[in-house]
């Protein structure tokens, strides 16, 4: 009986022994992390919004930790091709997404087929902010109101059309949130490069474009576009004298984008909680946070739990939006 207890005693220190060495070794890896140049993936194209941001995040990574981060634009399926990529990476920090609500929240409802399991296969980081999109024209437009906008649709039932990146993403279902809601037909013309899509609006190709906040301001701000409406509950900062969707007769009408930072599920705790800190740090940086802001960011660092949790509330969501939007899967 007492060479029972024994046993038992001893089997149970060497548990909480295995244990106390599993994490002093997390620990000290988390310390040398990162050990070799870090793939940070924008599943978007490049002078595209995530990848603006994107790029000023990767930048100051590699001051802090004196090891390249390099940005990797891995571009298709409205992010989910950059998404399957990371997932499938070794679980060691040193290949990250900045995940976004396409590929993170949307995609889950919008395809019927899908490489990647969110909420097994990936790990939150942080939330690094939220963003309104916008309803944009070129300036030969007929019209220099959403409320016009909508008129004219009206009036001339799918002679419109509009760019917005690749299917799937919040800018076009942005605008198909507003089709059902507003009984109009304006036609998606998809482009697998979002800023491709703002270019030929801004050409006059096409008359009218959703995008994130971040791509537009300049464009808005140099004339080359008119801003109709945000798709935010409140004015963006950025664009005070530029109504929302809800002041323009949809008072139910909201939309956000948002970025964040993921990596492969099966990363060490320790490392996602440094990188957590990390990516705190640079968003505390006067200079990030001024250009962020500049770019219509709302600034939302996060604990990964509760990045983890937002996830799952969008998932729920853009689901509802997309049944009662009668968007068919792809």
């Amino acid at each position: 009986m007492m060479r029972n207890v024994f046993l038992g005693q001893h089997r149970a220190v060497m548990v909480v022994a295995a244990v106390a060495a599993a994490l002093c070794s997390s620990a000290a890896g988390a310390q040398n992390f990162p050990v070799k140049t870090v793939r940070y993936v924008v599943p978007f194209g490049a002078g595209a919004s995530p990848d603006i941001v994107g790029r000023l995040i990767a930048d100051r990574l590699t001051r802090a930790w004196g090891q390249q981060v390099i940005v990797d634009n891995r571009v298709g399926a409205a992010g989910v091709s950059g998404t399957a990529f990371v997932a499938k990476s070794p679980p060691d920090g040193h290949t990250l997404i900045q995940c976004n609500v396409a590929s993170s929240a949307i995609a889950i409802s919008l395809f019927a087929k899908m490489p990647y399991d969110q909420l097994r296969d990936i790990a939150t980081v942080t939330r690094i902010g939220n963003m309104p999109n916008i309803f944009i024209s070129h300036p030969s437009a007929p019209f220099r109101t959403l409320k016009e906008m909508i008129a004219y649709a009206r009036a001339n039932p799918g002679k419109l059309s509009y760019s917005s990146g690749l299917p799937g993403v919040s800018p076009q279902l942005s605008m198909e949130l507003l089709k059902l809601m507003a009984k109009i037909d304006i036609v998606n013309v998809p482009y697998k490069i979002a800023a491709q899509g703002l270019s030929d609006t801004i050409g006059g190709q096409l008359p009218i474009n959703m995008s994130n906040l971040p791509a537009s301001v300049q464009p808005v701000a140099s004339g080359r576009l008119r801003a109709l409406a945000v798709t935010s509950a409140q004015r963006s900062p950025q664009m005070p004298n530029v109504p929302t969707v809800a002041e323009s007769g949809y008072p139910s009408y909201e939309v956000q984008s948002w970025y964040g930072v993921c990596a492969p599920a099966g990363t060490p705790v320790a490392i996602l909680d440094k990188l957590n800190a990390d990516i705190h740090t640079v968003l505390r940086i006067p200079e990030i946070q001024q250009r962020l802001t500049e770019l219509g960011i709302d600034l939302a660092p996060s604990t990964r739990e509760e990045f983890d949790q937002y996830i799952r509330a969008d998932i729920v969501r853009w689901a509802k939006v997309i049944k009662d939007a009668g968007i068919a899967q792809q």
